[in-house]
This record gives C-alpha cells, structure tokens and sequence, in this order.
C-alpha cells in the first residue's frame, strides 16, 4: 500500500497557519469520504435489500411451485411429469433460497456491519473532535486577547494571575483536543481504505461461495484475487495499530510537557536562544487607526531568507511585511503593551511595532531579526556562525558610545584588563573575518587593548560653536542649525571627481596600526561584536561626498556637513573580504596635540553598494588629488624658470645701460678736459660765470660719478 499522508501532531502545540491549512485539507479530504461513504452506503444498502428481496421471492416462488400440485386447473389434466420436473425445480429453487437466505446474512455481517459501523462511530467521531477542537480554539483566541490587553500601568496580581490560569487551562484544552483530533484524522486515512475495501471483499466472499456452480479455474482465480486483498487489509490494519501506537506515545509524550502552556516562562529556566536565523509565531502587530488612536492584530510572522512574512489564520499562504535585510531592531517602551519590539527597513521608510507574548520570545526575535540583518543566512553553516558572532560578542571589548565614556573608559582600572582575555576572542572569531595573514600577526600591534568605541557621529563643529556661543556670553544668539556667521570657506566646487554613496556609520576606534588593510578588518570585527553583544543596532545614515580635496560625510535632510576628512589624512581604505557591503579608512590626525605622534582612526560604514566602488572612488580621488599635485609643482617651477629667465634678462638689459652711461660719461669727460676759448660777449668782452652756475655744474658731475660708482 502507498505511504498515507499524516498531521503531524508534533506542531499542534505551534498552531501555525500551514498547520491549520493543512488541517482544512484534511477536513475536506474527510468531508469527501463522508459523502462518498454516505453514497457507497446506500448502493450497498440497496444491494442487501435487493438480496434480501431475492431471497424471499426465492422462497415464495419454491412454496408455489410445491403448491403446484395441488392447483385444479380445468382445462388441464393431472401431468405427472410436469408435477415431479416442478417440483424438482422447487427443490433446487428451495436450496437456492437457502442459499439466498445465507448470502444475505454473509451480507449483513461482513458488507454491511463494516460500513455502517464506519458510518455511524468514525464520521460521527470526527465530526464531534472537529466541534469540541472549535469551542476549545476559541477559548484560548479568547483567553489569549484578555492576557494581551493585560496594561503594565494597572497591574493586578490577583488579574494576572487568573488571566494566565485561563489561559494555561484553554492552552491545555486546544492541545489536547487538537492531538486527539489529529489522530483521529490521521486514522481516518487508514480506516477510510478499510471501510471501503473490507465491505467489497465480504461481499465478494459471499458471492464466491453462492456460486460454487461457477468455473473451478475462475474460482480460484477468485479466491487468490480475494486472499490477496484479504491479507492487504490485515496488512493496513496492522500499519495502522502501529501508528495509533506512536501517536498515543507522542500525545502522552506531549502532556507531560506542561511548561509549554504558560505564556511568559522563566528566563532561568528556559534560556534565550540568540543563534537562531529563522524563527516563527504568533504576535500582535500594531496598526494605526487615526492620528492618535492604534490598534493590535493577532497574525502569524514567519522568517523567509530575508524577508519577514505574515499570515492570518484563514490565509493560504503568507504575504511579505517588510525587508529585513540590513534593517535595525531595538526593544521599543510602549504604554500600553509589553515585550514589544521595533523593526525599521534599510532605508528608514517603513516601521512596525509587535508584540511578543515573552520576555524570552521577544529577545529570541530581535536576536533572530538581527542575525538575518547580517545576512548570515546566505552562509552554509548560519547558525554555527551566528554561534561565532555571539560568542566574539560576549569575549568582545567593552564599547562606549560617545566621547565622554570613552575618555571615563581609558581610566587606569580599565586599563589593567588582562591581555589573555582578549587573545582567546581572537581566536575564536578572527578566522571568520581577518586575513590569513592576521592570524600571524599579534592583534595588540593592529589594535590598542581596552580601546573604546564610538558609534555616534559625533561632529567636532558642533562642539566648537557650543563653545564658542557659551564663551560669547547671554547676549548673542545662536545658530540652531551649528553654524556660525565666521564659517570656514568652502571648497571649491570646481573639483574634478564628485561622487556621492548613501552609507551608514557603524562605529570608530583608534588604532596602532596602519601598514595594512588587516586592521579595518579586525577593527569591523571588533565594532560588530561590540554592538550584537550590546544590542546596538541603530546606525546613523548619511551621505559620503568623494572629492578631490576631501571625504565629506554630509547629513542627507539638512546638507550640513557632519565629517569632513582631508583626502591627505586617509592612509588605508578597504572592503571586508566576505560582506562587500561593509568598507571603512584609516586616518591620521594630529588630534590637536603640539608636540605628541599623530592619531590614527578607523572608521567603519556599511554602504547600499558595493564597498569596493566607494575604496575605488577613494583611490582614484587619491590618484587624482597626487597628479593634480604634480602638475602645479610643475606649473611652480616653470614660472620660477620663466621668473629667473626675466631677471637675467633684465639685469642684462641694465648691465647694457650702464655700459653706455659708462661710454657718455668717459666722452663727457673728454670733452671737459680739453682747453676751450673764451667766448667773446656781445660787447666784444669775455663772458664770466657765476659762483651758483660752476657750484652746479660741479654737483651734477659729483653725482653722475657717484652714479656710475653705484652701477
């Protein structure tokens, strides 16, 4: 016989909706065979009636043939012939409604018996266990609504605790009603197969002895075709034994098990599994019904690769809620419900709220939502390496989210933390996300023990002008935006690369380390333990402008620049080796200290692209920025050629003229060194000069002297 098809009664306590779908499956397969029974029935009713009929026409037809003889016909004489041929046929006809008599009761008892009692006791079973497993489902639906409106502000002990006793009772009740209903569903399967076949192979029985008048050959065709199907039915009857067995065991098996009845059990006792990458249940979804007004629906949620599916339970399958893929899950304070939790998307646009129905179940789905957002499901081993990331998690450096704890942190008690702690979570998790070559290296030389972590932005600007406006007194207005009216100029914007990625800033460490790309990759190793341990999963998204000046991390709704990192101080940049998606840069800053080394920092971002295009947009702004430096030395250097050429020339040009100021004055001093007559006056006397007249012509030729001198 074929394999029979089954519920299984180990997911009655689930109650998911494929379990109740497949649950209408089987209640239509059982509606089916109650109709086909109820036709079956009435044909085979009609065949014992009408066997039944036979048999009694049978006897009638052989009383009158034996009153043959005594009938006075007139016309007819005393036949002596067709007295004893008829009464010979009496005879036979009298044995055959014996024989007719036997059929009907063979019929009775093994064609009929059989699919009455199928009828009457297995239908009329299933149809009770389907109307007690209704009343006990909406008990619990019921019992279950009370305890979720439970109010964390109003209280009552006394409340409580008669609320989860309801519910631990209707729990109870729906499970065990629903196991016993699912075995007599799965028996139905098997009985179903005897109801029809045993009430044949007993009518066929009958048959096969009523006509012993039959074919020997054909009759024993029969009775091995009927042997066959007789040691089928034994057969099925014993599979079918067995499975009531099993079924039982589990039932009693599940029983016994009475924590999974209470609603909210104790963490000690049942612990928090955070390795899971897929998980499902019911919880109560909120849904807004007006501006200040929401309401809360009870639906199925499902994981489904990375997607976050729910179903209602009349649904036949589920629909998608959201994208859980790199999307942010926290633990949310809602007034009027517990254990709630708060998904976002990726990019901010879609939220929803839901209810857990425990503490435990509440973590397990955050913890479960922020192993999907990691994408550790696309791994062949996902829940090993979720196991590795909690586990690095746990053995991970103690974060600090701001400026201010991270300068409490590096006090001396912190300090002296022991170095072999920190040995042993490298070599549980750096193999899964460091270089071969990491594993040769020692970590302390990559990354200062006990470093803290930063996982906000917080910008330098705004701590200047929070300064800056304290120190101007109460008198000057600020800027609410962090801007003041000395700014800084902006670059220029005649730059020639501008490429612009939507990125999310995880975090950021100082580091000891820049020769390689091996300490962004311990460093992201660090930050993302820091933060699955810590449950820190908000990240603040930005913009990041790749110029050919700088890196500018830009906030996308008011365009004020966060960050902005010189493109000289950016020594390393590089994408981690398994998720693209996660990029970050080493920079070197002097950190505002005269006379100490330069700080060097890591930052991590995960990206919407590929992080290999931001490390590539980064190196050819480098390449860039270096050739565009390259030409104006160039360009420098030419125009101190071109400059030195000009003064040569120039000081040639006065090299000349002092020649020929040389030559005039030597004529000069020829000519005034010769006798010259005295010029005759008009009156015929000699003209004398003037003691002014030769003072001045004695300066001007001292001072051409003394010009020719300083040439």
């Amino acid at each position: 016989m074929p394999g029979i098809d089954k519920l299984p009664i180990e997911e009655t306590f689930e109650d998911s909706p494929q379990t109740r779908s497949l649950l209408g499956v089987f209640e239509e397969d059982a509606a089916a065979i109650s109709n086909y029974s109820q036709k079956l029935f009435q044909a085979m009713n009609r065949i014992y009636d009408a066997q039944n009929e036979l048999s009694a026409a049978t006897h009638l037809t052989s009383k009158l043939l034996k009153e043959y003889e005594k009938q006075r016909f007139p016309l007819w004489s005393d036949d002596e012939v067709m007295s004893s041929t008829l009464q010979h046929f009496a005879k036979v006809i009298d044995e055959l409604s014996s024989c007719h008599a036997v059929l009907s009761t063979q019929l009775a008892d093994a064609m009929m018996f059989p699919i009455t009692q199928f009828k009457e006791r297995d239908l009329k079973e299933i149809l009770t266990l389907k109307e007690v497993f209704q009343i006990a489902s909406d008990d619990h639906d019921m019992a279950i609504n009370r305890y979720s409106r439970l109010s964390k502000r109003r209280d009552n002990e006394k409340v409580k605790g008669e609320v989860m006793e309801d519910v631990y009772t209707s729990r109870k009740k729906q499970h065990q009603t629903m196991m016993h209903y699912f075995l007599a569903l799965n028996t139905l399967q098997y009985k179903k197969k005897i109801a029809i076949l045993e009430p044949l192979l007993g009518y066929m029985q009958a048959q096969i002895s009523f006509f012993k008048l039959g074919s020997e050959n054909l009759t024993q065709q029969w009775e091995d075709f009927l042997t066959n199907i007789g040691t089928s039915v034994q057969n099925v009857r014993r599979e079918m034994d067995g499975e009531v067995d099993v079924m039982q065991q589990t039932i009693q098996d599940l029983e016994q098990a009475s924590d999974l009845y209470m609603p909210d059990p104790d963490p000690s006792q049942v612990p928090v599994n955070r390795n899971l990458t897929r998980k499902a249940g019911y919880l109560n979804a909120r849904n807004k019904t007006g501006l200040v007004s929401s309401s809360w629906d009870r639906k199925y949620f499902f994981t489904q690769g990375g997607n976050l599916m729910g179903q209602a339970r009349g649904d036949v399958a589920g629909g998608l809620v959201m994208d859980i893929d790199n999307c942010s899950v926290m633990a949310v304070d809602c007034e009027d419900r517990r254990f709630c939790f708060q998904i976002t998307s990726f990019d901010g646009k879609k939220v929803a709220i839901l209810q857990a129905e425990s503490r435990k179940d509440c973590e397990e789905w955050i913890a479960t939502i922020n192993n999907i957002s990691k994408r550790i499901y696309l791994s062949e081993n996902p829940e090993e390496i979720a196991a590795r990331v909690n586990q690095s998690a746990l053995e991970a450096v103690t974060p600090s989210p701001s400026f201010q704890q991270r300068h409490e942190s590096m006090r001396p008690s912190t300090q002296g933390r022991s170095r072999a702690a920190r040995t042993s979570s490298v070599s549980s998790a750096g193999s899964e996300t460091a270089s071969p070559a990491l594993s040769v290296l020692s970590l302390d030389t990559l990354v200062a023990p006990d470093t803290p972590i930063q996982f906000d932005i917080i910008s330098p600007v705004s701590e200047e002008y929070a300064g800056q406006a304290k120190a101007a007194g109460q008198g000057r207005r600020t800027n609410p935006f962090g801007e003041s009216g000395d700014t800084p100029p902006e670059e220029s914007e005649d730059s020639i690369l501008h490429q612009l990625f939507i990125v999310r800033f995880l975090g950021s460490m100082e580091v000891k380390n820049a020769d390689s790309s091996d300490v962004i990759y311990e460093t992201m190793r660090q930050i993302l333990a820091a933060r699955a341990i810590h449950n820190i999963f908000r990240m603040t998204e930005s913009h990041l402008l790749v110029t050919c000046e700088c890196l500018k991390l830009i906030d996308p709704q008011t365009q004020i620049t966060r960050l902005r990192f010189p493109l000289s101080s950016v020594v390393v940049c590089s994408s981690h080796q398994e998720n693209k998606r996660l990029f970050g840069f080493v920079l070197q800053t002097a950190e505002g200290m005269v006379d100490g080394p330069p700080v060097t920092v890591c930052y991590i971002f995960e990206s919407n692209d590929d992080g290999e295009k931001i490390c590539d947009s980064v190196g050819l702004a480098k390449q860039i920025a270096f050739h565009s430096e390259m030409d104006r030395k160039a360009t420098e250097k030419k125009k101190e050629k071109d400059k030195a050429k000009e003064k040569q020339q120039e000081e040639l040009s006065k090299q000349k003229q002092i020649e020929k100021d040389l030559e005039e004055q030597s004529r000069l001093i020829a000519a005034s060194s010769r006798p010259t007559p005295p010029a005759p006056g008009a009156d015929g006397q000699f003209l004398v000069l003037s003691n002014s007249q030769s003072e001045d012509s004695d300066a001007g030729v001292e001072g051409r002297e003394k010009g020719e001198s300083e040439a």
